[in-house]
């Protein structure tokens, strides 16, 4: 994936703390972007690069925490940090277990700050380069023929290409030809990449 600048979003409506994480974050070379709320946070035109969410727990309308399930509700899987000065430990837990990297305290200290941004970018860019990876193997698998797909399937199962022609009916020459045609439509070079191709379609739900 073509690198991209991050950009952190910092959603709190004390223009101060805004303020503050601004400052914080430009000295780390990081695209800051600023809101006052998740409403106009959502109205923002989306931009295509890895990055994380600094968010508030307690915003006008509505919670931080009810504004991480309408993210998640609607696909949006940018990591988020929370920050808050009311924390407990229930509503600690209840942020981790829905997906977020860190959870933090005002006053926060600068380096822990830092540390959890830079870890939600990689967690980010992490994903998105395993978003692109999937979708290149999708698309390959899709321009198999049913008869490359079942040789596909039998010989991440382990089968010979011998094995492979008695089961479906075909010839030894037949099933290696076949084989050869999976190899390079998935474009491996080895049973082993093969294997770990159709292991992440298979963790994404897609059907061999």
């Amino acid at each position: 994936m073509k690198e991209v600048q991050p950009v952190v979003v910092v959603i709190d409506d004390d223009p101060s703390i805004r303020e503050a994480l601004q400052g914080l974050l430009e000295t780390a070379a990081l695209e800051v972007e600023l809101y006052v709320s998740p409403r106009e946070y959502l109205q923002r035109k989306q931009i295509d690069a890895p990055g994380c969410i600094i968010l508030d727990v307690r915003l006008p309308g509505s919670s931080g925490l009810d504004f991480q399930r309408e993210l998640a509700r609607a696909g949006d899987r940018t990591p988020v940090i929370f920050l808050t000065g009311h924390a407990d430990i229930a509503m600690t837990v209840q942020a981790v277990k829905a997906g977020a990297v860190d959870f933090l305290t005002k006053p926060y200290r600068d380096q822990t700050l830092l540390e959890a941004v830079l870890l939600a970018i990689d967690k980010d860019r992490a994903r998105r380069e395993s978003d692109e990876v999937f979708t290149k193997l999708r698309q390959r698998l899709e321009s198999l023929t049913p008869r490359e797909r079942q040789v596909m399937v039998l010989a991440v199962a382990g089968h010979s290409s011998k094995q492979i022609g008695g089961i479906i009916g075909i010839g030894d020459v037949t099933a290696r030809v076949h084989r050869r045609q999976v190899m390079g439509k998935m474009r491996v070079k080895s049973l082993a990449e093969l294997i770990r191709a159709a292991d992440m379609l298979r963790n994404h739900g897609v059907e061999l």
